[in-house]
């Protein structure tokens, strides 16, 4: 008999749904969903989920309940990372959902989330015997793990994901060439346990997970084919050049040219550009040649 798994990702910018039937072999997804809620929203610097933000989350999770509903599940796992984990108003937000769904949330902290990211990752099949090291761009936080497909290596969590680069760097679109200069010094400054752990564990590639990394896999895919389903897809290796050309071509652009170009989803029309700065500083930094993506995560 099949096991039906509701799981639930809080995340600082989207919500996940993803209803799946276990089975001794893996999994078979039965329905997927996800709301784009952006919980951190004019409240990353504040340490406070604001109303808006709270309103648009309560909302979600009565959705999702409602759609749980709908399917025989047998268990329901809801789990929140970094919004939630440094919010002042966490408790009344979860009591809140609990109140309105049934749904408990389970707070995690940054370790834990990249131990569970590190699973999803290893599922799809995107790692080796080699040494390769996952990046995570989240809204809230970055998860950095160094690992094989046996083990993990190193793992660390920071709490510097893009919805807060935005908020410290990415005021004036275009972006400024002075506001790149400031995020990388600042990388510099916040990335150094990353930059020894690199030195003990030499990385061969680097895999990106979901988010980010599915956008630019799309947008690399749309240039030469009108359709791609980026769900037919696990795992994906980039071509060194052709990452690098889209990514200046994202870092250079207008919030009106990125919300053209086909493959951004609204959502990341903005996320888009951290993210790239992000990823091609850590290359840059780490001296990494390959790199791919898969589109299993937490």
């Amino acid at each position: 008999m099949n096991n039906r798994f509701a799981v639930i990702d809080l995340g600082t910018n989207t919500f996940h749904l993803l209803i799946a039937d276990v089975t001794a072999d893996g999994f078979n997804e039965i329905s997927y969903d996800h709301e784009a809620v952006k919980l951190g929203e004019g409240g990353m610097s504040k340490g406070f989920i604001q109303q808006n933000a709270f309103d648009r989350g309560v909302k979600t999770m009565k959705r999702f309940a409602e759609k749980i509903s709908q399917y025989n599940v047998t268990e329901v796992k809801a789990i929140a990372t970094s919004a939630l984990r440094n919010a002042r108003n966490t408790q009344e937000f979860v009591t809140t959902v609990k109140k309105n769904t049934g749904i408990e949330v389970q707070i995690i902290d940054g370790i834990k989330e990249a131990e569970y990211i590190y699973e999803g990752v290893k599922v799809s099949g995107a790692l080796s015997q080699s040494t390769s090291m996952i990046m995570d761009i989240g809204g809230g936080s970055v998860e950095f793990i160094i690992c094989t497909n046996e083990d993990i290596l190193w793992k660390q969590s920071f709490e510097i994901g893009a919805a807060r680069l935005i908020e410290k760097f990415h005021q004036v679109d275009p972006i400024p060439t002075q506001s790149v200069q400031q995020l990388h010094q600042y990388l510099d400054e916040n990335l150094q346990p990353l930059f020894n752990a690199a030195k003990i564990f030499p990385i061969d590639k680097l895999i990106g997970s979901a988010g980010a990394f599915e956008t630019f896999v799309e947008v690399i895919e749309l240039e030469q084919q009108p359709v791609f389903d980026i769900k037919q897809l696990r795992t994906c290796n980039f071509n060194l050049n052709d990452f690098t050309r889209i990514t200046d071509r994202l870092i250079n652009s207008s919030s009106a040219e990125r919300g053209s170009i086909s493959g951004i989803i609204a959502l990341r029309v903005d996320m888009i550009v951290v993210a790239s700065i992000f990823s091609r500083y850590v290359l840059e930094k780490l001296g990494i040649q390959n790199i791919g993506m898969s589109t299993y995560s937490l």
